[in-house]
């Protein structure tokens, strides 16, 4: 019995810190974008700024989990 809880531990430890970033990236980029259609509805004239400000933000939470999967996960 012991020998499957072993095998199942040394499972999740090969790429979970990938799935972590994975799930950090996919949890950032869903809240700036609720937040900018949020904050969109509310001032409607701020389409601009806010859409711009939104998409560097997105890039930089996807930028993030693509550079740890690329340097961390080989």
């Amino acid at each position: 019995m012991m020998m499957l809880a072993e095998a199942a531990a040394a499972g999740l430890t090969g790429s979970f810190h990938i799935a972590v970033v994975g799930a950090g990236a996919a949890i950032g980029v869903g809240m700036i974008g609720s937040k900018a259609a949020e904050s969109i509805g509310r001032n409607p004239g701020a389409f601009g700024n806010i859409l711009v400000l939104s998409l560097l933000g997105m890039a930089f939470a996807e930028g993030l989990a693509i550079l740890t999967f690329f340097v961390i996960g080989k």
